[in-house]
């Protein structure tokens, strides 16, 4: 009997119609010059072989009596693929109008009696060049894994060539929990020793924890150095903008793909990370956006950030992640102190992060968390949405801005080449915009989901996105060596005294 962590579990309990728990992703793939039939038909024989290569594939919720503790997963004996995969109709759409569809398809809740996954296929894109490719639309309970996780789940599917690997079908005589039923007794002595087992293990850890998060608190209470050092407050809130609302259902997502050297190459000639400049591009064109939207906020914009604890190796397909923020600059018109402010921030979260790690938490006792986590949740989306807080409230961020690493070779499915990867993430209420960002094979395909009315114009921000870029790699260009050397020889010349 595998229960949900409390983590996990929590994406189910915060789970509203306004506000789906559900990860995806939008990837476009070049089918073979040979390939006959349809990609939905392919995929579903491609994946009907390998359900066992990963349990979020037939594996579904099952509820605790009276809801006393987290819920556990089940196997299902039988799948139906025609629901898990299936048509998005549309004979030939552009990738606007797939995005669109995207955007509505995040928007619908899944359903908790099956397997939390489906995919969605575009037999036909029409690219802005013109040419033709197919899409798949895929989506996944938050509860059952993190993007961490989701690339493990992406190794299980995919291959490296169009010819697809050989998989071993499923062990024999491996047990299946779904030919064993499940009695109130053992479900109900479940809760109460996973709780025990929680409690026993947050006592032990508060010491640990109490030291960690006072020398946080400590660095974080001071700027600046030495004889200069002053205090602050460790609690920064976020400034008000048009994405600090209460979210509807309507969805709005964008797509942008850069080149990875390009995007590496600036981060190298800066000295700072790739990640660093993945946070430029966002503020740059954050800024551009709001200079025509509402107007630039005074103090920097604060985005949140997740955070891997997932130790090296772990292959377990839960959510391992925590939350930090850090400064995006944007009140600064000059690009370099914008990227100053977020490489000082970033660094700062670098530190933090080492101390804590270790001792952050993933889980909490089961015992009655749907009935406190859910009822306390849902109670406070209401108050926020249905009082008028969200216009008056500040937030401890802007926005969420997440970056994933993904593979740098190209990858298949069903013998078809993938050739983008789009991540499509959550929005929750004050917080109703999300940027995230996947690496792969030599692109940094950004996923940009948000509630409709407090971003209606996307391809605004997904244009402002791309001029950023253009920006950058002309102000971060990496110095030559010729060019390095004129420099020095310069710089030599006007030191000779005269």
């Amino acid at each position: 009997m595998k229960t949900l962590s409390g983590l996990d579990a929590s994406f189910l309990y915060l789970e509203t119609p306004e506000m789906p728990m559900h990860v995806g992703s939008f990837c476009l793939y070049e089918l073979p010059a040979d390939f006959k039939g349809t990609l939905r038909k392919a995929l579903q024989t491609h994946i009907a072989q390998r359900l066992h290569l990963a349990g979020i594939f037939n594996h579904r919720l099952g509820f605790m009596p009276l809801d006393l503790g987290h819920p556990i997963w089940v196997a299902v004996e039988e799948l139906d693929l025609d629901f898990h995969i299936r048509p998005v109709k549309g004979k030939i759409l552009t990738l606007r109008q797939a995005e669109a569809v995207c955007a509505e398809l995040h928007m619908q809740l899944m359903d908790r009696e099956r397997p939390l996954w489906e995919f969605h296929v575009f037999e036909h894109i029409k690219r802005p060049d013109g040419s033709l490719c197919a899409g798949v639309y895929s989506k996944v309970h938050h509860a059952a894994l993190d993007g961490k996780a989701g690339t493990v789940l992406t190794h299980a599917i995919m291959d490296i060539s169009a010819t697809p690997r050989d998989v071993p079908p499923p062990g024999k005589g491996r047990s299946d929990d779904a030919q064993h039923e499940l009695k109130m007794g053992d479900m109900i002595g479940a809760v109460f020793s996973n709780s025990l087992a929680q409690y026993m293990k947050l006592i032990k850890a508060i010491p640990q924890t109490a030291r960690a998060l006072g020398s946080t608190l400590v660095k974080q209470s001071f700027s600046g150095t030495g004889q200069n050092r002053r205090p602050k407050s460790p609690l920064r809130l976020a400034p008000m903008t048009d994405f600090n609302v209460a979210v509807t259902r309507e969805r709005s997502f964008g797509t942008v793909s850069l080149p990875f050297a390009d995007c590496r190459a600036m981060a190298k000639a800066v000295g700072g990370s790739f990640n660093d400049i993945v946070l430029w591009l966002c503020a740059t064109a954050l800024r551009t956006y709001l200079s025509q939207h509402g107007g630039i906020p005074k103090k920097s914009l604060l985005a949140a950030m997740p955070i891997s604890l997932r130790e090296d190796g772990n292959q377990d397909l839960n959510t391992q992640a925590s939350m930090t923020v850090v400064e995006l600059g944007t009140q600064y018109a000059n690009p370099m102190k914008r990227l100053k402010t977020i490489m000082s921030s970033t660094a700062k979260v670098k530190t933090a992060m080492l101390d804590l790690k270790g001792v952050l938490p993933t889980d909490y006792p089961s015992l009655l968390a749907p009935w406190i986590v859910g009822g306390i949740a849902k109670a406070a989306f209401k108050a926020y949405s249905a009082t008028g807080l969200s216009h008056r409230l500040p937030m401890l961020a802007n926005l969420v801005i997440s970056n994933v690493p993904g593979p740098q070779v190209p990858l298949y499915m069903a013998g078809a080449k993938m050739l983008t990867f789009h991540p499509m993430s959550i929005v929750v209420h004050g917080v109703a915009l999300n940027i995230t960002i996947q690496t792969y094979a030599g692109s940094v395909d950004f996923g940009l989901i948000a509630d409709k009315q407090a971003l209606p114009q996307m391809h605004e921000l997904t244009q402002a996105l791309q001029d950023a870029f253009e920006a950058g790699r002309e102000l971060l260009r990496p110095i030559d060596k010729v060019t390095k050397a004129t420099q020095n020889k310069r710089s030599r010349a006007k030191s000779i005294p005269v």
